[in-house]
């Protein structure tokens, strides 16, 4: 598992120090971590703004990084759906996209660094918070001026989620074309190293992955007699590492009769502050009863498994 770095609090001087790590990566992908590549783009950033890199070495740091001839398009992250987190268990989502670039550039070159992400802020150059794959993308040549791209986005709910991450992230692009430069060199030539980074290339939700529960009893129960439904709506809390109830949910009671495959709404409840279900109804017939919400933002759609109450 790698470590993972907010790109906004990292500084140039340690940007480039941390490059002097390499991760074991294939022999034609980028030698260095997404960790390494997230400092390398801070450091970037500021050599392009300031005129010279900030690293350790920055009176010897020469240049700035020039314009590279690439961009992004026809993002799509986790297939257009939601990306879904429980407590602990790591969530990977695929993320796919199409990059154009001057005639025969090698996206999978060693010495170039290139991927898609998503993140929480105002823009992408102002993330306060990143999220992305553990691997790089693979990209293949569909013509010598573009690129389809597949990666990932890697997330870690145990340890980089708090609840109020639930929400819209953008998805940015960048890519590093370091042209032979060494990022880890005490005099690097920021006038040989190509720079493109790319905002407003789509969006994707993060949710709190949703349980929900039914019980119906008596069973057996007699025709005409009282059935109590009881059950139990919670989410995902990504500070308690538990589920906890949610709370003033309006859920559907459904049942669906013995030898049907269709379900039909009885009646719709709210939980109560603990995101506890309990309704009633008269026993007509043999069949299943279920609770059935339907999500919010926040919060996926999730159905319990129905629960066979005999009539007789």
């Amino acid at each position: 598992m790698r470590i993972r770095a907010t790109v906004a609090a990292v500084s140039g001087a340690l940007a480039l120090s941390a490059l002097a790590v390499p991760a074991s990566q294939a022999a034609d992908a980028p030698s260095y971590s997404k960790d390494d590549a997230r400092a390398a783009v801070q450091a970037a950033r500021q050599a392009d703004a300031d005129g010279a890199a900030r690293s350790t070495f920055a009176a010897e740091d020469t240049g700035t990084p020039y314009a590279l001839d690439l961009s992004f398009s026809n993002v799509k992250i986790n297939s257009g759906k939601p990306i879904v987190a429980g407590i602990s268990n790591q969530v990977t989502v695929p993320v796919t996209y199409t990059v154009t670039h001057e005639a025969g550039m090698d996206l999978n070159a060693a010495d170039l660094m290139l991927d898609v992400e998503i993140y929480r802020g105002a823009t992408y150059e102002e993330a306060t918070k990143v999220l992305y794959g553990d691997d790089w993308p693979v990209c293949t040549p569909t013509s010598s001026t573009t690129d389809t791209c597949k990666g990932t986005i890697d997330v870690y709910p145990d340890f980089e989620l708090v609840n109020a991450d639930a929400t819209t992230w953008k998805a940015g692009g960048y890519a590093i074309d370091w042209n032979d430069q060494d990022p880890d060199s005490e005099d690097i030539d920021w006038s040989k190293v190509g720079f493109a980074m790319q905002d407003g290339l789509g969006s994707t939700k993060l949710q709190r992955y949703s349980k929900l529960t039914v019980n119906a009893s008596p069973e057996p129960v007699k025709k005409g007699k009282t059935i109590t439904v009881t059950g139990k709506l919670s989410r995902a809390n990504w500070e308690t590492h538990k589920y906890a109830g949610y709370s003033t949910q309006p859920v559907k009671l459904q049942f669906r009769k013995k030898g049907t495959s269709t379900y039909t709404t009885l009646k719709t409840i709210k939980t109560n502050t603990y995101g506890d279900l309990k309704t009633t109804v008269t026993a007509s017939t043999d069949g299943y009863f279920r609770y059935r919400f339907e999500g919010t933002s926040t919060t996926p759609a999730v159905s319990a498994t129905g629960d066979y109450v005999d009539v007789q």
